[in-house]
């Protein structure tokens, strides 16, 4: 629930700070903006964090959920006589990877966009589908409330929105790594926020933010509750999702058992369908962010400057198909992680905590040089590195918390940005210019809008809040 109602805060923030920034300078990526505000080896080295992260976290990621999902929906291991689960996670892996490739290399932005918002109503149809017809199954057919009696009765404390000491995302921790990982995701992470770097006017972009902040105030209903609903049934015995290597319950296949059975067999297929679209739509839009980071920031930049528009694009569809690859042979590995979720927002850290650093010290300071911005996202990226993987670091930072750990390295790589700018400061301010690329004129009601969305923010949380569980 955290990571969904809290992103309400950060896409507020992307409307009413980020967003114009980044429209008034006229950027394609993240990295075009660092090497305006910075300098180029500034945007180079930011360009690679994201195509290393992108090929192997990202992407894979993608892959594995979605291979994992769509298998449990439709049985893909009996459909086709596989003989085991890992042949057809492998199958669904490179099948999914292969389609998307295609379609990303081919379609360009406009297509991603185009899908991607046919496929945002399917899912949200579907979401609220699963609910309806999952707590009518809880209840015996008695209806929806009684399947929310139900389950709250038997499962009271899983409706309590504030996260134990003990738990993966204790109550503190919103504060610092889990706000921190938000900010970033919806206001500085290349693959979400392109779409906003092609809108029409400031105005425009802003309430396709705010809509999406909108929106994601209903998480809780279309995507938290079915996971509870899914909990409930594997307790009782409803559902089997079957267990990992580790012996633990195969937690990442929940979804899409808990589909299987509650929906109906022609929405099953629809929904099945729909997903095939949200896959293939999340894939494409990394994969498409990728060949942009790649083929503007990397090749047109060092390889070939005098590189044509078609030259261009040919180059990064050639890295597209490399950058797949890679990340269509990762993917099946990591179903021996535990919480795919968790592994996610914990290896994102690494690039996430740096980026956001450098980016939110560009746009705030005009004094701080390039050599600061450098520095910052090497050693951050070097030290949550070290604290995740290289003995002792890593028994220290589980001792403090991995998300709090995160938050002391982005405020240690802010204070060291904002050192060096008062004691080697640049020669003259930076003065960001209007390059007049679209209409820079805000939508009137973008902070009142704003505001509400923040007040329901703390609404949801309160009414769900039991701070009994933090003594």
């Amino acid at each position: 629930m955290v990571w969904e109602v809290v992103a309400v805060v950060a896409l507020v923030l992307m409307a009413l700070f980020f967003l114009p920034r980044f429209l008034r300078s006229g950027v394609a990526t993240v990295p075009e903006y660092l090497e305006i505000r910075f300098d180029r080896q500034t945007g180079i080295i930011c360009n690679l964090l994201f195509l290393v992260a992108y090929a192997v976290i990202l992407l894979p990621i993608i892959l594995y959920t979605g291979a994992a999902g769509l298998s449990s929906i439709l049985d893909i291991k009996s459909l086709f006589g596989f003989s085991s689960d890992t042949a057809a996670l492998w199958t669904m892996v490179w099948g999914i990877g292969i389609v998307g490739s295609v379609y990303a290399l081919f379609g360009g932005l406009r297509t991603v966009a185009v899908s991607d918002t046919l496929n945002g109503i399917g899912l949200l149809t579907g979401g609220f589908l699963i609910v309806y017809f999952g707590l009518n199954a809880i209840s015996g057919g008695n209806g929806m409330v009684a399947g929310i009696e139900e389950i709250t009765a038997d499962l009271p404390g899983k409706f309590n929105s504030i996260g134990g000491n003990s738990q993966e995302v204790p109550f503190g921790t919103i504060f610092s790594g889990v706000l921190l990982i938000n900010v970033f995701y919806w206001c500085t992470n290349q693959q979400i926020i392109q779409r906003t770097f092609g809108a029409s006017s400031l105005a425009e972009g802003q309430k396709g933010v705010l809509l999406t902040g909108f929106l994601k105030l209903f998480g809780p209903l279309y995507l938290v509750l079915p996971g509870l609903i899914a909990f409930y049934m594997v307790k009782h015995g409803i559902i089997d999702i079957g267990l990992k290597s580790s012996g633990l319950p195969n937690s990442d296949l929940a979804y899409g058992t808990l589909v299987k059975h509650v929906l109906p067999g022609p929405l099953t297929g629809f929904f099945a369908a729909v997903m095939v679209g949200a896959i293939l739509s999340s894939f494409n839009s990394a994969l498409n962010s990728t060949c942009t980071l790649f083929s503007l920031g990397l090749y047109k930049e060092l390889v070939c400057k005098r590189a044509s528009e078609t030259q261009v694009v040919a180059s990064g569809k050639i890295f597209g198909w490399l950058i797949a690859f890679i990340a269509m042979t990762i993917a099946p590995l990591l179903g021996n992680t535990g919480s795919i979720f968790n592994y996610l927002q914990t290896m994102n850290g690494i690039y996430f905590i740096p980026i956001l650093a450098v980016v939110l010290v560009g746009m705030l300071t005009n004094r701080v040089p390039a050599v600061a911005a450098r520095w910052a996202l090497v050693a951050g990226v070097a030290v949550i590195a070290t604290g995740y993987f290289v003995p002792p670091f890593n028994l220290v930072v589980a001792s403090i918390q991995s998300y709090h750990f995160l938050g002391l390295v982005f405020l240690y790589l802010i204070l060291f940005m904002l050192v060096m700018g008062a004691v080697k400061p640049r020669r003259e301010e930076f003065v960001q210019q209007d390059v007049h690329a679209v209409n820079m004129k805000p939508w009137k009601f973008a902070p009142a809008a704003g505001v509400a969305m923040l007040i329901a923010v703390v609404v949801i949380y309160v009414c769900f809040a039991d701070f009994s569980i933090l003594k």
